[in-house]
């Protein structure tokens, strides 16, 4: 694609306000501030002067510091930078694209709807927001004439530009997926597996480190024994898939994933069916990999990833010889994008939603899928679910996905829809965390979720 034709000659630069400035939000105006298209000039944060901070360390200059609409509208006739507390005090400026990276569940859920209603566009880099509520927001924003998109950088935008292409091309998907955050660097020096910053002994690794002809679920399981000290599932993974799934027709292999251990060439093997000596039950899976290295070789740095059976051998044997990666017995292929650029490279669905009112994913999507929480061990009535860390994640509580449906008193809540809601009935450990076991009496997400489902799946039932 030959961007600068696509994107063509813009009347105007397109207004953007990110909400939520740590992490990605913080890399995008970094980044966003020297992108031509885009007229960057308003950050929300949870006060004033954390986006006011976050402005300034991006290179920002000229900021207003404002806590209200009126001082808001002052600050943008000004031409000033503005820096505030509230998307309600932001909200009804001229610009056309809000993005909300916060990743909390009821902040972003109302930033959003604040957004589409005072006729915005939505960048929902909240992931955690989109896997609850995602296809019903998309819905609420077309009726309005604008557009919610998922952002390339992260990785379900880039997954779903990736098997798009695939599936446009003719290939046949047998399974798409992204790797972790993390790599696992494996040292044969000091016998040790180091993985986002902790190290432990793996004296019995290095029998595993290569495939050779070996059964891939017997080495995909000596390989997560040896490195049972390191997590191995995350629920961010499986809540990317889930967004993923809102736009392509993909499933899980098994509701927790396989999340195997593998390097880079290993991938079209382990994510091939079992009749060709893979660990999937059929075709047209998502999943996760972990990715395996030695010191010294290339990351895949969080990317993405399709699995493509090959149909004509000359074209593939060829296409091997140039160094594409072919699984052992050359059924299946890998092409990957390894890069995930988190904010750095979001302005291309921002100015796509702005300019040409389109999503980077679905134009109708749907919910698939739904991440269940479940009890790693007893949980007691009255515990706050507490989300928090990078991944946002809750002690003892770890999560599988589940085919979608319409909420049910007695049925598994979505993860994010109990995160930091606190328990009013104990959940024995095993058990899926329930919809009636949550305290969700002010739960703004929840009604936008019960929409969700009077559209989808044609009834709500009583969430009480």
């Amino acid at each position: 694609m030959n961007y600068h034709d696509y994107f063509g000659d813009a009347p105007r630069p397109i207004g953007v306000c990110i909400v939520g400035t740590g992490g990605f939000g913080r890399s995008f105006l970094a980044q966003g501030r020297h992108v031509p298209l885009l007229d960057l000039r308003i950050a929300v944060d949870v006060d004033v002067a954390t986006a006011a901070a976050a402005m300034k360390s991006a290179g920002f200059e000229a900021i207003a510091e404002c806590c209200s609409k009126e001082e808001a509208r002052r600050a943008w006739e000004n031409g000033l930078c503005i820096a505030a507390g509230d998307v309600a005090h932001i909200v009804d400026l001229p610009f056309d694209v809000l993005v909300e990276s916060t990743g909390h569940p009821e902040a972003g859920a109302r930033h959003a709807e604040l957004a589409i209603a005072a006729g915005k566009h939505v960048a929902l880099v909240s992931k955690e927001v989109d896997s609850v509520i995602g296809p019903g927001l998309a819905r609420m924003a077309s009726q309005r004439g604008t557009v919610v998109t998922p952002v390339d950088g992260d990785q379900p935008s880039l997954m779903i530009g990736l098997v798009t292409w695939a599936e446009v091309l003719g290939f046949e998907i047998v399974c798409a997926g992204k790797a972790s955050e993390y790599d696992f660097l494996f040292d044969p020096l000091t016998q040790t597996l180091t993985s986002n910053g902790v190290t432990i002994d793996a004296p019995g690794f290095a029998d595993h480190i290569e495939l050779g002809q070996r059964d891939v679920t017997e080495i995909a399981a000596a390989r997560s024994r040896s490195a049972a000290a390191l997590p191995q599932r995350a629920v961010p993974d499986l809540c990317e898939l889930v967004v993923v799934s809102h736009s392509i027709d993909l499933v899980p292999d098994r509701p927790d994933l396989h999340c195997p251990i593998a390097r880079i060439s290993e991938v079209p093997t382990f994510f091939s069916a079992q009749t060709d000596g893979g660990l999937l039950k059929g075709e047209r899976r998502m999943d996760v990999f972990h990715c395996l290295r030695l010191p010294g070789e290339v990351s895949f740095a969080g990317g993405v990833f399709v699995v493509i059976r090959c149909r004509d051998t000359a074209s593939w044997s060829l296409l091997a010889e140039k160094g594409h990666v072919l699984s052992r017995n050359g059924a299946t292929a890998m092409v990957y994008l390894p890069r995930h650029l988190l904010g750095l490279e979001a302005a291309t669905s921002i100015i796509e939603a702005g300019l040409k009112l389109r999503s980077s994913g679905s134009r109708h999507p749907q919910p698939r899928f739904d991440i269940a929480a479940i009890a790693e061990a007893d949980l007691g009535s009255g515990r706050i679910l507490a989300a928090t860390g990078h991944h946002h994640a809750i002690e003892q509580v770890s999560a599988v996905l589940v085919p979608a449906d319409r909420l049910a008193a007695e049925q598994p809540a979505p993860f994010y829809l109990v995160a930091n809601r606190r328990l009013i009935r104990p959940v024995k450990a095993g058990d899926a965390i329930r919809l009636a076991d949550v305290e969700l009496e002010t739960s703004h997400l929840l009604g936008l979720r019960q929409q969700q489902d009077a559209h989808f799946f044609g009834h709500v039932h009583d969430a009480k």
